[in-house]
């Protein structure tokens, strides 16, 4: 029997979960990719088309706030920072509407703490709502509720809010897309004789074989948190694919498998 590969992992998904992060939304300036946003919204277009239900995560409100206030970019208090999120939570969602609605398909915003996959009213709700939006056609995308939480009670970052909202809807598969290949051995960027790791099938011998380094520039996870998205949608019977979507038209190469990626199984 062959190995599951990323075209056929895709293929037999019928309700996908894609997460952006900050880091694939943004230019090298910081500010938003637009052109970015209206090819992943036409790629979407051709998922739904062919019968399958996406839910987007989005990462992206704090650099669409210091796209439209630039002088609060380099500002580092919390307040500020959570009023950056406020507006520039509008700024994102607006940009992704007119993306989404280029191809004839409105989209919802959820924002969401942990509180909310704490509570089960909460969850119930949540659930039942994403379930009448995709089922109406809607795309909902969702993000933390960056404005309103703190360190205590916030998630923290969009790898583990994708991995916790798949697992909410029961999705078949959770994309995660970076601004990285997928796994490596080591850190490409330093290593040259890094390799990307194109199948996991024990997660527990992946964290000794790898070099695990920090966060970049705009994102709040780093190769981390996607692990830990990976261990929560397996251990849940969801599989995970990581792979970089820094040209918008990621989602269509890794379907028609002419991109590679890190593919997670469920064993």
């Amino acid at each position: 029997m062959s190995a599951q590969t990323i075209q056929q992992t895709i293929n037999d998904a019928k309700k996908i979960v894609l997460k952006f992060g900050s880091n694939s939304l943004a230019k090298a300036d910081g500010t938003i990719n637009l052109e970015f946003m209206n090819a992943i919204a036409k790629d979407c277009a051709v998922l739904l088309a062919s019968g399958k239900q996406l839910i987007l995560v989005s990462s992206g409100a704090q650099v669409a706030g210091v796209s439209s206030i630039n002088g609060w970019a380099h500002k580092k208090d919390m307040h500020y920072r959570q009023a950056l999120c406020a507006i520039g939570q509008v700024e994102l969602m607006d940009n992704w509407r007119k993306a989404f609605k280029n191809q004839d398909i409105h989209v919802a915003q959820l924002l969401l703490t942990k509180e909310d996959f704490e509570d089960y009213h909460h969850t119930l709700n949540m659930r039942n709502t994403l379930f009448t939006l995709v089922d109406e056609g809607v795309v909902p995308i969702i993000n933390e509720n960056d404005s309103v939480t703190t360190e205590e009670f916030s998630i923290g970052d969009n790898d583990n809010l994708s991995a916790l909202t798949a697992i909410l809807w029961s999705a078949d598969l959770l994309i995660l897309f970076s601004d990285i290949d997928g796994v490596y051995t080591d850190n490409p960027k330093t290593n040259k004789n890094a390799q990307l790791v194109e199948t996991v099938t024990d997660i527990a011998s992946l964290r000794k074989s790898i070099t695990i380094g920090s966060t970049n520039n705009f994102g709040t996870g780093g190769i981390e948190t996607k692990i830990q998205a990976a261990e929560k949608a397996t251990a849940n019977g969801i599989p995970l694919i990581l792979a970089n979507c820094s040209k918008g038209t990621a989602l269509s190469s890794l379907a028609a498998g002419s991109q590679k990626g890190t593919l997670f199984t469920v064993v």
